[in-house]
């Protein structure tokens, strides 16, 4: 019979290797909590009018690329295919806009599922991690939640990034941008893919984010959305770049960069490797500001700023940089167990130590001691305790240091103390 092969455009993330997605991952929390940004955990299934409503029918998410069944029930089910939306119905069913602090601030981390051709650094099922500050229309906010995410990078030990800002404006100036983009495409739109002739007239805004067409000279000669900015964008644009200005961060401004869902306005912005041999697709991560995303879901009016990344391409972008960051941790203790009687003494020892917050470990098979000491060094453990028979009549243990080579006799009610006097 043969093996059953994991679906195409997933993973296993095997010991070793999820030693390193826990690294990255408490990264991003412990910035959060500096930041004062919650964990929110939500259904990794919701129903599918919730992406339909809030990531927009015109995207390709929603028309190519989601998970979607009915279940027993004869409802239309999908796998999350992004986290915003989500965390936006989550806001208005449980009222968060009624909380005495505001902007609520919340981040979550979990899988997400697109159905799209597997390529490096981009699966099928991801595992995705962002940040929404919903209830303020303060510039400032944006450049907090733009600094957040360029910190984690930091921390990570990425040097080689770089932040590209825009603007998409307030609905006015977004409607005047959109009129011009329509003018300037319709008349070569034929000579363009199928995709962007179907975005002219729902969502022309998108035609500049093709990636098939980017090279026709149509698109570089497009009007710019900076262009089209009433004064009241221009100031929230130019507020947004001096506050980034103050927090040291350097950026750059993109007219062509738009975001590929239908809430995003005012502040959009990317950040990108620029390490050697990181791919063609270079964005690590993408966020923006959506002022009208709560109330499409039923809640009331609601600003909100965020971010999403995958871990995948965060480790990638390490491993491009070529980053030697130690992932794995010595084992504190191994117990090299001979014979059956001293088996049972150390089983229950064993639990205790590791209850008092050190790590341990023994031999389960039998073997003899030479091999339980290979055992042991494979382990990196720095300390070995030996126990057979003769130990357990005199009730002592051997305690050897694995890097100094010295070793002792101690006794067994002196034992927790002495293993912990080295760690």
């Amino acid at each position: 019979m043969s093996s059953i092969q994991i679906p195409r455009g997933t993973q296993d993330i095997l010991p070793g290797e999820s030693e390193k997605w826990q690294w990255v991952e408490q990264i991003a929390k412990d910035i959060c909590s500096a930041y004062q940004y919650k964990e929110i955990r939500t259904p990794i299934f919701e129903h599918t009018e919730l992406f339909q409503r809030g990531v927009g029918d015109s995207t390709d998410i929603v028309q190519k690329e989601m998970y979607t069944f009915k279940d027993r029930g004869d409802r239309s089910i999908t796998l999350r295919p992004e986290g915003t939306a989500s965390v936006v119905r989550s806001f208005v069913s449980h009222k968060m806009h009624g909380l005495p602090d505001q902007p609520v601030k919340l981040y979550y981390l979990g899988p997400m599922f697109r159905y799209e051709r597997p390529q490096a650094g981009r699966f099928r099922q991801f595992v995705q991690f962002g940040v929404e500050a919903l209830g303020s229309d303060d510039p400032a906010i944006d450049a907090e939640v733009i600094s957040l995410a360029m910190n984690i990078y930091k921390k990570a030990g990425l040097k080689n990034i770089k932040l590209v800002i825009n603007s998409l404006g307030d609905p006015e100036s977004r409607t005047a941008y959109r009129e011009a983009l329509v003018n300037h495409f319709k008349d070569g739109i034929h000579e363009f893919c199928t995709d962007c002739q179907n975005r002219l007239e729902k969502n022309p805004l998108r035609i500049l984010d093709c990636k098939k067409d980017r090279d026709h000279s149509l698109m570089k000669s497009a009007p710019s959305i900076l262009d089209f900015l009433n004064e009241n964008s221009s100031n929230y644009f130019r507020m947004v770049q001096n506050y980034l200005t103050q927090l040291d961060i350097p950026f750059e401004v993109d007219p062509n960069l738009v975001r590929g869902l239908d809430y995003y306005n005012h502040t959009a912005f990317e950040i990108m490797s620029n390490a050697e041999g990181f791919g063609a697709i270079t964005t690590l991560c993408g966020g923006g500001r959506y002022n009208g995303l709560v109330e499409d879901l039923g809640g009331p009016e609601t600003s909100g700023i965020g971010f999403a990344f995958s871990i995948e391409r965060l480790l990638a972008a390490i491993e491009a940089e070529g980053l030697d960051i130690e992932f794995t941790k010595p084992l504190d203790c191994y117990f090299i167990v001979l014979g059956e009687k001293a088996k049972e003494k150390v089983v229950k020892v064993l639990q205790d130590i590791r209850l008092n917050g050190i790590s341990a470990e023994m031999d389960y098979l039998n073997r003899k001691m030479k091999a339980q000491m290979k055992a042991a060094n494979r382990l990196q453990a720095k300390q070995v305790v030996i126990v057979g028979d003769e130990e357990l009549d005199r009730g002592v243990a051997v305690l050897k240091n694995m890097e100094s080579g010295e070793q002792k006799e101690v006794e067994w009610n002196k034992l927790f103390d002495e293993i912990k006097s080295v760690m």
